[in-house]
């Protein structure tokens, strides 16, 4: 049966954002669509309101009486316990239980599939590019790793013909994908607990590659056999030059093979965000957008929450919160955020994302963090992970060679408020996300 053709689905951590845009995804085909998550989020409390049959128990008795095998598709995502009853349930009874990367995988097989991989950049560049897409009027379903702010939502849907996916290098993912355009934006180290050592992450990068059916870009300084790179500043075969920092806002031109484009807007701060928006554009331009609606689509786009998310409160302080959380993204996040604010007293706080991220990366998250000159650092968030031994953020802070106060979630907005700044930057990919509105309501006036 193909994976379209079910009636209901079932998800298995429904409150990831990979996994609740397909759950969006679905609901939007018309279909009834259940799920278990652990815990309750906003982006839970949201997919209800949209219709999803939500349990937050692992409770077999819970499940809907009308689930059988030839009706019934289970999702589970590799973040969620093995030893889950649920899980456990479904495989005894016969159903058929894919993992979020297969039924990607299986839909965009019957598409011309459109993938962004990378260590970082992966979120931005598939949201412009959807956003590309949706505006210029093709039939393109994009499935995002974050909440566009254009949309309020992690999937764009405009028609099935094209989708827009993230290609995860996490637990090898990506290689479920054969699309016919692909973006590489980096092959920095990272997931060093599933390759273990940098050569091995390159190798499966590689081997996505030669999967991609027609062209491959990639990031200028990026050795992919027959590969079309693009960059900033840099020779390319794609570049954009003449940037331009005024009002908070870039403006710079797109040089390509066939021409240039002039004088585009964008309001993503950051030369990494322009390297995205050349990312996005180089395959727009293969199916079809012209110029003019790449220059209109750049101009409207809002950016996705969580990457560089700001707000400037009545009293002039401003407060970014950003999911930056291995030490090349923190590198080009502070640097945006010097350039936006050259003049005003930054305030970092940094929640560590894993342990054996801390630990594999723990120089240079010191050197990368070093570039603060004033900051807080929360506990480690271990998401999937259990303690390792001596792997902490009094390490890090040590590491850092200087003082560095360490606290907890819990204790982080009393912290903050006995500080002095004009930028409050929030940063990490666990649940620091959680101090944004608190911080804001507190400098609201």
């Amino acid at each position: 049966m193909k994976v379209k053709d079910y009636t209901y689905y079932f998800f298995i951590g429904v409150g990831g954002i990979g996994m609740s845009a397909l759950a969006r995804y679905f609901l939007a085909l018309g279909k009834e669509v259940h799920g278990y998550d652990k815990t309750k989020t906003s982006l839970t409390e949201q997919l209800q309101k949209e219709g999803v049959h939500i349990q937050f128990t692992d409770d077999v008795s819970s499940l809907s009486p009308n689930f059988n095998p030839d009706n019934c598709l289970v999702v589970y995502t590799p973040a969620v316990p093995k030893d889950l009853q649920i899980l456990k349930h479904f495989y005894d009874q016969g159903f058929e239980v894919v993992k979020r990367s297969q039924l990607l995988g299986k839909l965009t097989h019957e598409t011309k599939c459109m993938a962004i991989a990378g260590t970082h950049g992966k979120t931005t560049t598939s949201a412009i590019l959807g956003h590309l897409l949706y505006e210029a009027g093709k039939p393109v379903t994009a499935f995002i790793g974050g909440i566009l702010e254009n949309y309020q939502s992690n999937v764009i849907i405009g028609g099935t013909d094209i989708t827009v996916v993230e290609a995860d290098e996490f637990d090898r993912s990506f290689l479920q994908l054969h699309p016919e355009y692909a973006v590489i934006t980096s092959m920095d180290a990272d997931h060093l607990d599933i390759y273990g050592n940098p050569l091995e992450l390159e190798n499966s990068f590689r081997e996505f590659a030669g999967q991609v059916k027609k062209n491959v870009f990639v990031k200028a300084g990026i050795e992919i056999e027959g590969a079309i790179s693009y960059g900033a500043e840099v020779q390319a075969d794609y570049f954009a030059d003449n940037i331009v920092i005024s009002n908070a806002q870039f403006s710079f031109d797109i040089t390509t093979p066939q021409g240039k484009i002039h004088d585009i807007q964008m309001s993503l701060p950051g030369r990494h965000n322009i390297e995205n928006a050349l990312a996005a554009v180089c395959i727009a331009l293969q199916i079809g957008v012209s110029e003019n609606e790449i220059k209109k689509g750049l101009e409207s786009f809002k950016g996705v929450k969580r990457r560089f998310t700001r707000n400037t409160l009545p009293n002039g302080k401003v407060i970014i919160d950003d999911y930056a959380h291995h030490p090349t993204e923190l590198n080009a996040i502070i640097s945006a955020t010097k350039n936006f604010y050259p003049q005003q007293k930054i305030l970092g706080v940094f929640q560590p994302h894993l342990y054996s991220r801390t630990r594999d990366f723990i120089d240079d998250f010191a050197a990368s963090l070093n570039k603060l000159e004033h900051l807080i650092l929360l506990d480690i968030y271990p998401a999937r992970e259990l303690p390792i031994e001596g792997v902490t953020s009094q390490w890090l802070a040590q590491k850092m060679g200087r003082d560095v106060e360490v606290v907890s979630l819990a204790n982080a907005i009393e912290t903050i408020k006995q500080k002095d700044f004009d930028v409050l930057l929030l940063l990490g990919a666990g649940d620091i996300d959680t101090l944004y509105k608190p911080a804001q309501m507190i400098w609201h006036e």
